[in-house]
């Protein structure tokens, strides 16, 4: 092959170190971005913000006494954080170390309702878009791990969906057996015809759920839970025998505390009863918690939504979450062009990283600010009327509007948050997935959540409303979905099902 030059011209996206330090402020946290602005200020003299525009510069001795002056005030509150820390660690140590003869005040499992999270007498400001993976999720992939036959796989979803959140299950064997007679239409795709399954296939899939992580998962009750858990341990010591015959064979006796008659029954001392109760109460009776975040979240919203007087929704962003970034004059009047020395050089440097970052954040507030504009615009049918009037809204649909891509949106809108006068959302919240209408028309999730929770605060509580109830009284109302969909989406709002609502007032 005979070789020869060539002259190509081509185009190529390059990722500049400006266009990577405007995609990560892009998608940072509030929180984030203020621990970014204040390494950006920490690092770059060239750099200041809007706090130190009324200060007097009489030369760079005074204005670095300044910021040593700053530095050593935040060393003192650091220590001091790091002190109350420590102490706090201390504390929960020793509370850790105290005996554990008051835990689990009562042995006997009572179920609570978790429907009290959802009062009305919450505070109307509180975070309300979660979108940490669930339970049942978590419980879902391990399921897809596995070849299961496609009528034992359903019969898996049907029995996820029937397990709490502390991981209990509560429908029995013949309710299963039951909803997979009802629901084998949308559940198999197969031609063959299957109108039942046997109590012991059930049974089957139970014990293969039961298997899965965490211990306990899928019990019925608190003495099935705790078997599994003790059938799982490591190391099967003569405690833990023992502590099996107990929760198999005592478990009455050790729900009232009873340990006389234990010890009589066992043919056990007061020191063998007592390494094995604490074998017991090692165990976990809420597995299904180990799965769940319910940690304390607390955020700043980046944007304000409010009517102004003309009746129109106005979006602000919120100033405070970042101070307003200036160049610093002093150190900018010391570069001299020609001079390529360098102290100069290291001046000019900061100089260019200064304005870029400055710019990075004009651009990320601009960006914001037009994304929640849209969200607003499309979603105003929910600011005005509530959840029952959410639209349904994918990230296309926003980046259509706003011509960017929707990988941009994606960043925008994650661990982002917009104060309106109905709380405080994640910007992700306003996105959902839509079911249709025998209208033809369609209807978001959260629509449907709102829905069924004005059905349930007007039920019979004497009478409350099933699973399968709730599905025909939305399709009444044109919205159709499965009794599956309506546990789902019930679960997701923490309400309990219809045998832990009934009351008899």
């Amino acid at each position: 092959m005979k070789q020869s030059l060539q002259l190509k011209i081509s185009q190529s996206l390059t990722m500049t170190p400006q266009l990577q330090q405007a995609i990560k402020l892009l998608q940072l946290s509030s929180l984030d971005l203020q621990s970014e602005i204040q390494q950006a200020l920490d690092s770059n003299p060239l750099l200041d913000s809007e706090q130190g525009d009324d200060a007097t510069f009489d030369g760079l001795g005074e204005q670095d006494s300044k910021r040593d002056a700053e530095d050593n005030s935040e060393r003192t509150l650091l220590d001091a954080s790091e002190t109350e820390t420590s102490d706090k660690i201390n504390s929960d140590k020793i509370d850790s170390d105290l005996s554990i003869d008051t835990q689990w005040e009562d042995w006997g499992y009572t179920s609570t309702s978790s429907g009290n999270r959802n009062s009305e007498e919450s505070s109307q400001f509180e975070y309300q878009g979660e979108t940490s993976e669930s339970l049942r999720d978590q419980l879902q992939f391990q399921i897809d791990m596995l070849r299961l036959s496609e009528v034992d796989r359903a019969i898996a979803t049907i029995l996820i969906d029937s397990i709490d959140e502390r991981g209990y299950m509560n429908a029995s064997i013949e309710d299963i057996v039951e909803m997979f007679r009802e629901e084998k239409d949308d559940l198999l795709d197969t031609s063959e015809d299957i109108d039942i399954v046997e109590e012991d296939e059930v049974e089957a899939v139970l014990h293969l759920l039961q298997s899965f992580e965490p211990a306990g998962i899928a019990a019925r009750d608190l003495q099935e839970c705790l078997s599994l858990q003790l059938d799982r341990l490591e190391k099967q010591t003569v405690e833990v025998e023992l502590a099996k015959a107990i929760v198999g064979q005592e478990f009455k006796n050790l729900s009232s505390r009873n340990y006389r008659q234990i010890m009589k029954s066992m043919g056990v001392n007061e020191e063998q009863l007592k390494r094995a109760v604490e074998v017991i109460q090692s165990l976990d009776p809420r597995p299904g918690n180990q799965l769940t975040q319910n940690t304390a979240e607390y955020v700043i919203p980046d944007v304000f939504v409010a009517k102004n007087s003309k009746g129109e929704w106005t979006v602000e962003l919120n100033n405070s979450v970042a101070p307003k970034l200036t160049i610093n004059e002093n150190y900018a009047a010391l570069i001299k062009r020609a001079d390529n020395s360098p102290q100069n050089q290291y001046l000019k440097n900061n100089l260019q990283d200064a304005k870029w970052f400055i710019k990075s954040l004009q651009s990320r507030n601009e960006t914001l600010l037009k994304v929640a504009a849209c969200i607003v615009k499309k979603q105003e049918g929910f600011l005005e009327y509530g959840e029952e009037a959410m639209k349904p809204m994918v990230l296309n649909d926003v980046a259509e509007e706003v011509e960017m891509h929707e990988s941009t949106i994606s960043r925008v809108t994650t661990q982002k948050y917009m104060h309106t006068p109905r709380g405080i959302f994640e910007l992700k919240y306003f996105f959902s997935s839509h079911v249709g209408t025998t209208a033809g028309g369609e209807c978001s999730s959260t629509a449907i959540r709102a829905v069924i929770k004005k059905l349930i605060a007007a039920e019979n509580q004497q009478k409350p409303l099933s699973d399968s109830k709730l599905a025909n009284l939305l399709k009444e109302q044109g919205i159709k979905v499965a009794r599956r969909t309506v546990a789902k989406y019930r679960e997701a709002m923490s309400i309990p099902p219809s045998n832990e609502r009934k009351k008899l007032i």
